[in-house]
């Protein structure tokens, strides 16, 4: 016979599933938590996501039409990485820090390598750390939870849970300063925060459709947060005066929110369950080294690009071997 086999690489079976229908699935996720951003900071929150995302969209649309490239704002990608960004804002962010936020994450983070499916960092972090380093103080400027009737947020003495623990510890010694915070606030989403990251119920809901419907697996979340959580217990078991408990960890900042909606980027994390469980530990270390001793008081962003960085050679010691290689 003349005819070849061929054999392309894996995978092999087609599930059926789209781009288009996988970014708006995860943007149907991110619903719950945005919602509750929008009930607990009024308005501005909602103008925040509605900026971020429709100047996500325009920026990919002109710089695919400067590049003379195929114009793909409708598979949802673009909206996904606006409403990520928005998430990851304070709810007071001025209208031209989004879009700087955006021009950054879709220009700098993706359409400069190429596009969806060729940028090796989460494009929405790279923005928000952009963001953090150029502009410290607006990045940093919270707002205390109020609700949606509230277009005038106050915004002056907004500080998040992490920032009082860091307050209190560089100052006293101790955590003193988060004794009134308690974990169901923080379970519901009343207090001060990102948009997006402030009610652990209304994140897991999100992540429990994903991992119904398959968009994600459970290795790389369980394995964020587990390390997260035992490393936050060592510490508070040897000196619970000076460390906050793993509860209230896990519960405040940006590690709900990372493990399960940005960390599971399919582009970013290893490809292999084994790759997964090993970028989830070092995502969990990463921030919680940041969080106790660094000069930041969240390391979740910073945590996650760091591993994606450490995502190619992870996959090159965790791929399976080619049948028939040598296993030595």
């Amino acid at each position: 016979m003349s005819d070849k086999l061929l054999l392309s690489s894996s995978p092999h079976i087609h599930s059926g599933e789209s781009i288009a229908g996988t970014m708006h699935s995860v943007i149907l996720a991110l619903f719950p938590a945005a919602l509750v951003g929008i009930y607990y900071f009024g308005i501005p929150s909602l103008v925040v996501i509605v900026v971020a995302v429709v100047s996500c969209l325009v920026v990919e649309a002109v710089i695919q039409k400067i590049l003379k490239k195929k114009i793909t704002i409708y598979d949802g990608s673009a909206a996904l990485t606006g409403l990520l960004l928005a998430m990851n804002l304070p709810p007071s962010s001025p209208w031209w820090l989004v879009i700087l936020g955006s021009v950054i994450a879709v220009g700098m983070g993706k359409q400069i390598y190429g596009g969806l499916g060729f940028n090796p960092f989460n494009p929405a972090l790279v923005a928000r750390v952009v963001l953090l380093i150029s502009f410290p103080v607006q990045m940093t400027t919270w707002t205390m939870p109020n609700s949606i009737f509230n277009s005038k947020a106050d915004v002056l003495s907004g500080a998040t849970p992490l920032g009082l623990l860091k307050e209190g510890i560089m100052k006293n010694g101790n955590i003193d300063t988060i004794n009134n915070i308690t974990d169901s606030a923080l379970f519901l989403g009343n207090s001060s925060g990102s948009i997006g990251e402030i009610s652990a119920v209304a994140l897991l809901i999100g992540a429990l459709f994903l991992l119904y419907k398959k968009y994600i697996t459970w290795h790389i979340p369980v394995s964020f947060i587990t390390t997260a959580f035992i490393f936050a217990g060592i510490f508070w078991l040897i000196d619970p005066v000076r460390y906050a408990d793993p509860l209230f960890h896990i519960l405040t900042g940006g590690i709900m929110l990372g493990a399960f909606f940005m960390a599971t980027d399919y582009v970013t994390s290893p490809m292999t369950g084994k790759g997964m469980v090993i970028f989830g530990i070092g995502c969990g270390l990463i921030t919680m080294i940041i969080r106790m001793w660094g000069g930041y008081p969240e390391g979740v962003s910073f945590a996650i690009l760091l591993m994606n960085a450490a995502t190619p050679i992870i996959d090159r010691y965790t791929v399976p071997k080619k049948f028939g290689s040598a296993t030595g």
